[in-house]
């Protein structure tokens, strides 16, 4: 944990990150894609489980029902199990998990009960020929068929219409924005929406040409704009993926325009259809047969964003249960010592550089408190009350951070979340550090590499942001859950580096 209440230029308004300046048509799409979008991998393995919970509990209530019988024997738990694993490849093999299946009723329906059908036909075989499970009682696996059949196609209607609903709304499609216009962006689209399977939804078109050699319309799809107003654009809407439609031979312009775009929090290809190269699927995707290099994943996606979700969830839950009575103590603490609320709250950076309020234990005398960050505290500074040096020092001030973990604001390891208006000799730093906004692809964190790696406390030099944001990039870089617990466990012996905690 660190403390980060650092000072701007004096009189400055809130930092933006980019002034590309939208039109108002970029602002009112930006505006409509606010929404988050919905992973395909999370909806599909949501399905798998639901199914297989379907089929377990069904042969449970088949085998409750059944005349005398109350519990599952071992036979019955067999049986159930070779199910789960048939009706999996039978699923799959039909393609029932694939989204534009789950969006046709009758079609998925179809897939679902000639697979469960087939399931019996395959623990009948086995019966047959190897005599396993003659013992399981005919009523009981009607009944299971019956209950299942009727399971699986009322939760597949559900889906059907949920899938319906998610296509319509564009929030299972991946939202896509083309940099670089002309024939070669028309040429794409077209190849593009030619594709069977595509689930790109193309959201514009970027160009820092003029008019003349980008038009303002391609492929009827409107420019919205320069590379500038393409980073502000990011910021206000749910982007999954950023085409650059640019030839790779054009290798100077390719470069700057990835310097400019890596920052954020989304996947960066390189359209290489009109390369005509032949590529390994190593570094490369396709979306049908159009081909793209993988210039920069988007982090943390999918069932690892579940994991990280679940992981804050619990361990910020058991922190708060853990601490409470030090945050008690804490509080009691604060209002003896001087008057004012108990908590602070302050602006910073969140994800994709969103502005949150971050909660933390007041540390200051109330007629002193800095909330926009504007001067920096320092050793010995008169503004941090008695109590208020001794919850810096520990870090007990972050703890009230717990609950922004519990409302989704934060992670609870991630890099630190700075003051909007954070800056080292007169200068922000985004201005100080080349690619800053890039720790910003993921959520800021309660604590985070590096702080474990010393990195804690004042500003006072740009060498010391230039090493956090290097932390934090390999934070982003390297993330596991493993990697979560290695910091959340060095965390507390990390406190005992006072050096720049004041």
């Amino acid at each position: 944990m660190s403390h980060e209440t650092n000072s701007a230029p004096s009189g400055p308004s809130v930092h933006s990150p980019a002034s590309g300046g939208l039109s108002n048509e970029a602002q009112e799409i930006a505006e409509s894609l606010h929404d988050d979008g919905v992973s395909v991998p999370v909806l599909t393995g949501t399905v798998r489980l639901v199914d297989m919970v379907l089929i377990a509990a069904t042969g449970v209530i088949a085998a409750m029902t059944e005349a005398g019988a109350t519990q599952l024997g071992l036979v019955h738990g067999i049986a159930v199990a070779i199910a789960m694993l048939f009706s999996l490849a039978f699923f799959q093999a039909s393609d029932a998990y694939q989204v534009s299946v789950m969006r046709r009723g009758l079609s998925q329906i179809g897939r679902i009960g000639a697979g469960w059908t087939l399931v019996f036909a395959m623990i009948f075989l086995i019966q047959m020929t190897t005599g396993l499970g003659s013992g399981l009682s005919q009523n009981w696996i009607g009944a299971w068929f019956v209950l299942g059949m009727t399971g699986l196609v009322s939760a597949r209607l559900v889906v059907y219409r949920i899938v319906r609903h998610w296509m319509e709304s564009g929030r299972l499609e991946r939202r896509a924005i083309i940099v670089g216009g002309g024939t070669a962006a028309a040429d794409l689209i077209h190849e593009l929406e030619s594709q069977s399977d595509n689930d790109i939804r193309i959201c514009g078109i970027f160009d820092d040409r003029a008019n003349d050699r980008s038009p303002p319309v391609v492929a009827g799809y409107p420019k919205l704009g320069n590379i500038s107003a393409l980073v502000e654009f990011s910021r206000l809407a749910r982007i999954d993926m950023l085409i650059v439609c640019i030839p790779l031979r054009a290798e100077q312009r390719v470069l700057q325009l990835l310097r400019r775009l890596w920052v954020l929090p989304v996947d960066i290809r390189l359209s290489a259809h009109t390369d005509k190269i032949r590529f390994r699927n190593r570094g490369a995707s396709f979306i049908g047969t159009v081909p793209f290099v993988d210039v920069v994943e988007k982090p943390i996606t999918d069932w690892d964003m579940v994991a990280k979700r679940v992981f804050d969830v619990v361990f910020a839950s058991l922190a708060l249960i853990a601490l409470f009575p030090v945050m008690i103590a804490a509080a009691i603490a604060i209002k003896l010592d001087s008057k004012g609320p108990v908590f602070f709250r302050q602006k910073r950076y969140g994800f994709n550089n969103e502005i949150i309020d971050v909660l933390k234990f007041r540390s200051m005398y109330t007629e002193m408190a800095d909330p926009d960050a504007k001067s920096v505290v320092t050793r010995n500074d008169s503004r941090v009350t008695r109590v208020g040096r001794f919850i810096r020092k520990s870090s007990i001030d972050e703890l009230p951070q717990l609950f922004n973990v519990l409302r989704g604001d934060l992670s609870l390891v991630g890099p630190r979340p700075h003051a909007v208006n954070a800056h080292t000799d007169n200068h922000t730093w985004d201005e100080v550090v080349d690619g800053y906004f890039a720790r910003h692809k993921v959520k800021p964190g309660v604590t985070g590499w590096a702080q474990i790696n010393g990195w804690r406390g004042e500003v006072d030099r740009p060498e010391k942001i230039q090493k956090r944001v290097e932390c934090d990039v390999y934070y982003i870089e390297n993330w596991s859950i493993l990697f979560d617990l290695k910091i959340l466990f060095m965390t507390p012996f990390s406190l005992f580096n006072t050096e720049n905690a004041y």
